[in-house]
């Protein structure tokens, strides 16, 4: 059988900065049924320059044109807001993610609150420092691959498999890629990384967000491959799950109306858990790559199929013919397949006519 797709809520920052609307989105992330909630971990001054300005889609949807440093400010969560989470979590039993965007802050989630896998986001896959301290804590890893080349997804798990396989400080760029070709760089890579497909706009239009990349990252890697989803509506999660995604991220909210750059592409509570609902229908329809009749097909296949029966009286030593041979249901007799081989073969006993030949 197919492995359930894992599904993440991803909260973001679409908590506002505020701890009780964080723990209320853990409180609904489970309630819809999802495997974890995903926060984000930063200290804005370590993330941007107070120079840097904010995303189209960040202004678009937040109405604010400010700096990214003063829209991060309004956003961050504290350590102990994060302990505070992590413990609603495991009340809740659903998993505790969150993506660092600093040094300072994986180390954090690493050391101090002890999470065994770290989800990074498309913007820090050419973070090759963040990737190889991540890498060298031994840590599993879920990579969105967001505006990124094939090539620039090999690199990243060159310096990945370089952290998971190797001691010491690279030399060089050079020296990151070519860990990938080590002979035990799949096997790690394969134990511990999984890659989504992404695309880096909010809402994504659908015709931006070509799922059979999917198809072409599991060819170039053979990794575990899921989508973060960042359109609008559960459609594309559903899609997704479909063509085979191991992992679903979706951005949700308590209120699209809020204030803040994600709220206006993130679903609702309710929204969320019919794409959990649609997800989990999804992953045990796919079911296994077998393709033999099941249980019930072969309770049924004596209803639905037919066999060879007697189109009019047949006496024994008749020999079967096109005018006393006819295909009826049910299925319990001999395959109509055997028709031409039972043509002009005399009949070993009398039949009826309707009768089914044996």
């Amino acid at each position: 059988m197919t492995a359930p797709v894992y599904i993440i809520a991803e909260a973001g920052v679409n908590h506002n900065g505020d701890l009780d609307r964080a723990l209320a989105m853990v409180d609904a992330a489970a309630g819809a049924g999802a495997d974890a909630v995903k926060f984000q971990t930063f200290r804005p001054e370590a993330l941007v320059t107070g120079s840097a300005r904010q995303a189209d889609y960040q202004v678009r949807n937040d109405g604010d044109a400010g700096s990214q440093l003063a829209m991060l400010q309004r956003l961050v969560l504290g350590p102990e807001d994060h302990h505070a989470l992590m413990a609603r979590c495991a009340a809740h039993g659903i998993e505790f993610l969150s993506s660092p965007f600093d040094p300072g802050s994986a180390d954090f989630l690493v050391h101090e609150l002890g999470l065994q896998r770290i989800k990074l986001g498309s913007g820090e896959l050419t973070n090759g420092p963040l990737l190889l301290q991540l890498a060298r804590a031994g840590r599993d890893l879920i990579l969105s691959t967001g505006m990124a080349t094939l090539d620039e997804v090999r690199e990243a798990l060159g310096v990945v498999a370089f952290g998971y396989l190797q001691h010491g400080d690279p030399r060089d760029r050079a020296a990151l890629s070519a860990a990938l070709d080590l002979p035990e760089a799949h096997d790690a890579l394969r134990q511990r990384v999984t890659l989504l497909h992404c695309t880096t706009e909010y809402p994504c239009p659908l015709d931006q967000v070509n799922l059979r990349a999917m198809d072409t990252l599991a060819n170039a890697f053979d990794l575990p491959v899921g989508y973060s989803d960042h359109t609008l509506g559960i459609e594309v999660s559903i899609a997704a799950a479909a063509r085979g995604a191991t992992l679903l991220e979706k951005h949700f909210t308590l209120d699209r109306r809020l204030p803040g750059p994600d709220h206006v592409a993130s679903l609702e509570p309710d929204e969320l858990a019919a794409l959990v609902k649609a997800v989990r229908a999804v992953s045990l329809a796919l079911g296994s790559h077998h393709k033999t009749p099941t249980a019930a097909e072969q309770r049924n296949a004596q209803v639905a199929r037919k066999s060879l029966v007697a189109a009019r009286a047949i006496a024994a030593g008749e020999p079967f013919s096109a005018t006393n041979l006819t295909i009826k249901r049910p299925g319990h007799g001999r395959s109509p397949l055997d028709y031409w081989d039972l043509l002009n073969r005399p009949s070993p006993r009398d039949y009826n006519a309707d009768e089914v030949i044996e």
